[in-house]
């Protein structure tokens, strides 16, 4: 897996009316070329790819975070919640969709022409660009060479050996968790990652659904995340699979 920190983002726009309630119908977004995974997220998220075999984790370095894991987390129930290809996500008040337009036409292609991925199925970020939610979707079969469809996060590996693919290399892991969500009639399995990277605090959660990775993330200045590590990590646990 390659770490991906792109550029820092964009100075935000004007909110995308694709940002909806669930009152409103859902808004397709299509495959994502992986970034927040390890997130396009520095500034949005790792960029995810096939891992390596060499990819190797390092210990915690410090303390875990001053607030405990799950317990730092915030009602997301008031937010607006954005509908994407197969995924919904809470998304931050004052937080503006900063998707380029053409992420939007990526994926699509009329005369057969090889179609160029998208790196992010969603992305949002606070007023002055510092803080960054993102979800890209990727093929599972791309993160764990496989014959079969994946269709657990499980498939990917346990939580420890999934963090070779989820958590960049040398970055401080602070915590990792298995979330499991009842969904109608079944309990969907997530797992979830704490981690610092350079100067940036990463939340980051993924799950699988009919052979796709789903993977939200949120990031800030660790300075930042003093403040706002709550809303944030709220913000990536938030991620549903449809």
């Amino acid at each position: 897996m390659a770490t991906l920190f792109p550029s820092p983002p964009k100075p935000p726009q004007n909110l995308s009316p694709k940002l909806c309630c669930s009152s409103r119908r859902a808004f397709a977004v299509g495959n994502a070329a992986a970034s927040m995974v390890s997130l396009t997220l520095a500034l949005s998220l790792p960029e995810i790819s096939s891992p390596s075999p060499a990819l190797s984790i390092a210990e915690p370095e410090a303390a875990p975070p001053r607030r405990p894991l799950l317990t730092g987390i915030s009602s997301t129930k008031s937010w607006l919640q954005f509908y994407g290809d197969g995924f919904s996500i809470r998304v931050p008040p004052r937080f503006e969709d900063i998707m380029e337009p053409e992420d939007f036409s990526a994926g699509l292609s009329l005369y057969g022409d090889k179609v160029k991925p998208k790196t992010f199925a969603a992305r949002f970020a606070s007023p002055d660009g510092s803080e960054v939610v993102s979800v890209v979707i990727k093929p599972s079969n791309q993160l764990k060479i496989t014959f079969l469809e994946a269709k657990d996060i499980k498939d990917l590996g346990s939580l420890k050996e999934a963090a070779k693919i989820f958590v960049p290399r040398g970055a401080n892991l602070y915590s990792a968790r298995t979330i499991k969500i009842r969904e109608d009639e079944t309990i969907r399995s997530y797992y979830f990652y704490e981690f610092g990277v350079d100067d940036q605090h990463v939340a980051l959660v993924a799950a699988v659904n009919n052979g796709k990775t789903y993977i939200a993330g949120a990031t800030a200045p660790q300075l930042k995340w003093e403040n706002d590590g709550v809303k944030l990590r709220s913000a990536a646990i938030s991620l549903s699979v449809l």
